[in-house]
């Protein structure tokens, strides 16, 4: 559906709060995300997700392609995860231009090097005290050539051209100054990289700075903070999945039969909005069940509704046979002789 526009995926991760501990891979986690009604360690389940972004009225919209549950013990953390729901996709990512958004947890060497193995490009923010170093001058002579020239530091970077951009960003018009210039990175083992030091202002006039890599330098600073921007629509894809899909209430006894249900309901997600941005013919009969909105745009909420008023008719749970453990719908072929009949 997306074969001709740049490939754009999202990685992050959230976690589903349980209280038993025989849940599984129930553990004990650092509540990053610093809510107020929350403590700052709670109990759940860590979930890594990666999600494509895509375009749809203007905004926005992160679609579930795989999600992953971190175990409790070995080797597979976050990072190893990330890299696995990326080399799942390779075959279906095949000649194009792909773009991975992370945040600072995932900007790691680790996670980098093998994504860029498979010719991707990798947009995220890091640490504002990240060192970074100038491109060293080529000295003539006998001797080892030097791999790093001076570091960037903040009165350095006080000394690049400034630039002043109104766009339109999280959701309202917003200024942005920002820096840009390329250098090489140290926990990159010298790669060179395209760095934007970057300042929103709030409506209070604050200033709160921002250090944002990419692995494309040939990439603007403007390309890079719009790039970016595409990251965040990943959170209220989370919000969704939890609060409105039923993903809190996924209470399955094996890790197995827990990412079945999980990635039924992230399949379950992903259809409303699709049909919301293609918005074939067949769509406007299930939105007619909301007659006072009609000139306004088809949302993938009414798409739902319209879908829970014809699929409310199937009685789903009689397709499970509990003699054969199979869980298929009733014999075609019956209902076909049935309607031959009539």
């Amino acid at each position: 559906m997306f074969a001709h526009s740049p490939v754009y995926l999202a990685i992050d991760d959230s976690i589903v709060l349980r209280h038993s501990k025989k849940a599984p891979m129930s553990q004990i986690h650092h509540q990053h995300g610093n809510k107020a009604n929350l403590s700052q360690y709670v109990r759940g389940q860590c979930w890594v997700a990666l999600a494509a972004i895509v375009k749809r009225s203007g905004c926005n919209t992160a679609l579930p392609l795989l999600l992953r549950l971190t175990p409790q013990a070995g080797n597979s953390g976050k990072l190893v995860i990330a890299r696995t729901l990326i080399r799942a996709l390779l075959e279906q990512l095949k000649d194009k231009a792909v773009t991975v958004l992370v945040d600072s947890w995932y900007m790691r060497r680790s996670f980098i090097e093998p994504v860029q193995a498979y010719n991707m490009t990798v947009i995220g923010q890091v640490r504002i005290d990240t060192v970074l170093y100038k491109r060293p001058w080529q000295r003539k002579g006998r001797g080892r050539p030097r791999k790093y020239g001076t570091s960037y530091t903040k009165e350095e970077i006080k000394r690049l051209p400034l630039n002043k951009v109104t766009v339109h960003l999280y959701g309202r018009e917003q200024q942005v100054n920002y820096r840009t210039a390329v250098a090489k990175a140290r926990f990159l083992n010298g790669q060179s990289v395209r760095f934007v030091w970057c300042e929103f202002e709030d409506s209070k006039g604050k200033k709160r700075p921002r250090l944002l890599l990419s692995t494309n330098t040939e990439l603007s600073g403007l390309d890079i903070i719009i790039a970016y921007e595409k990251r965040w629509s990943i959170e209220p894809m989370f919000n969704q999945l939890k609060n409105a899909w039923g993903m809190k209430q996924t209470w399955q006894k094996t890790r197995k039969v827990l990412h079945r249900w999980v990635h039924i309901i992230a399949l379950g997600y992903v259809i409303p909005q699709l049909l919301a941005i293609k918005c074939p013919d067949s769509v406007l009969q299930l939105i007619d069940n909301t007659p006072w909105r009609k000139n306004t745009p088809i949302t993938a909420g009414r798409i739902r509704m319209g879908l829970v008023r014809y699929f409310s008719q199937v009685r789903v749970r009689d397709w499970w046979d509990g003699k054969s453990q199979k869980f298929q719908p009733p014999d075609t072929d019956i209902l076909r002789r049935f309607e031959d009949l009539l």
